[in-house]
């Protein structure tokens, strides 16, 4: 016995596996689309249908070439009702050509519809069918419009329909109470057709803007990821490479002078390049932590090898993670710059712990004018940012200090 797996339908299409899949492949939004222009086309195309069945009842012919008239207007007005429709789904700027078309081909249905059905009905009896001819008609090419007119001239293009119609009722002789009522239910008719069909280009409109919106955010999402790739790689290999350049030169003295302290720089060199390494992996992986004191401390080791004297204050503060992680880049930011600037001076890195704010504070005789901020206190400042921080850079009294601020 074999047995088959069971595939999902869709709704009665399953039955045609080209359509279906078409239709599989479509988005939700083009299927809402695709939906609503078709509903929307075929009701239009049904125009020439509607026309005939208004006018079919009681019929006798008032010549071949007055039926040819109707038809022909009828069809007419559907295809000008369609062109316009279809310029006005797609958000074109319709030429008043298509418009003008409509309209026209309107007036002449009507007029031809209401000619052939003079002589329709019994002797002495109104024959209903030329009003709900104005209003079938009236209906497709309002429908057609309402994608492209301003409510203001399709209210008023509904009520002279109405108004046409109550007329055309009163002329054929019903009373004046019942021409009215007539003109009232098809300007109400109109009145829900137009606006049926201009809150389903609405909704659809809602849909489509959607549809961008979610495009623009993943957009924005892979923007965000090189971003944060690229700003923790700089914070990353600005610091360690400027580290491993400060032993290197220091190595490269020992080993002239003899010195047997340069095989531990040799060592630490290495260790800080492969450190380097496994920070870069959990770069690209987006996994990578910063532990403050653990910064305080590299730091400190880092700046006395290139020869500056670093004090440190304030490490053993209690500090939530995410203000442990904001301010130990602030440290790496700091330090990098630090070393880009020279060697000899003095560094203090100060540690504020208050009850609603923490602070990092970091002055130094080394680094010179921040000048225009560079990529490394742009996207710090970014970070803290992120976090409801801030970040100030200057000069103080001659020297250089950098201040980061986050919640407690």
């Amino acid at each position: 016995m074999t047995v088959r797996p069971i595939r999902a339908r869709h709704g009665s299409m399953a039955a045609v596996p080209g359509l279906s899949r078409w239709w599989s492949s479509r988005s939700d939004t083009d299927r809402i689309e695709i939906y609503t222009r078709w509903s929307f086309h075929l009701t239009l195309a049904g125009l020439p249908f509607l026309v005939l069945l208004v006018t079919v009842s009681a019929y006798r012919s008032r010549g071949t070439a007055w039926d040819l008239l109707l038809a022909a207007a009828a069809l007419t007005t559907t295809a000008a009702c369609v062109v316009v429709a279809e310029t006005g789904f797609r958000r074109g700027t319709v030429p008043p050509g298509p418009v003008a078309a409509a309209v026209a081909a309107g007036v002449l249905t009507v007029a031809a519809g209401v000619a052939v059905t003079e002589a329709r009905g019994e002797d002495g009896v109104p024959n209903p069918a030329g009003p709900w001819l104005v209003g079938v008609v009236a209906a497709a090419v309002l429908v057609a419009l309402s994608v492209v007119v301003p409510y203001r001239p399709l209210a008023a293009l509904s009520a002279v329909a109405a108004v046409l119609a109550a007329v055309v009722s009163a002329l054929r002789g019903v009373p004046v109470l019942a021409a009215g009522i007539v003109g009232l239910s098809i300007l109400v008719a109109l009145v829900f057709f137009v606006g049926a069909f201009r809150f389903s280009v609405w909704l659809l409109d809602v849909v489509r803007e959607q549809e961008r919106a979610r495009g623009v955010q993943a957009q924005l999402a892979v923007a965000e990821e090189r971003l944060r790739f690229a700003r923790d790689l700089h914070d990353v290999m600005g610091r360690n490479l400027s580290a491993i350049a400060v032993k290197s030169q220091l190595a490269e003295q020992l080993v002239r002078r003899g010195r047997p302290e340069a095989a531990d720089e040799v060592a630490a060199i290495g260790a800080l390049a492969g450190s380097s390494l496994a920070e870069v992996r959990e770069v690209v992986r987006g996994y990578r932590a910063v532990d403050l004191r653990s910064e305080l401390a590299g730091a400190r080791s880092v700046l006395r090898a290139a020869g500056i004297d670093c004090t440190v204050t304030g490490e053993d503060a209690q500090l939530s993670e995410e203000a442990q992680v904001v301010l130990g880049w602030v440290v790496r930011e700091a330090v990098t710059n630090v070393l880009r600037h020279g060697s000899g001076g003095t560094c203090t890195i100060a540690v504020d712990a208050g009850d609603r704010e923490v602070s990092l504070t970091v002055t130094n005789t080394v680094a010179g004018d921040v000048g225009a901020w560079g990529s490394g206190l742009t996207g710090l400042s970014e970070r803290l940012a992120a976090a409801g921080g801030r970040l100030s850079a200057g000069r103080r009294d001659g020297d250089f200090v950098l201040v980061g601020e986050v919640p407690a």
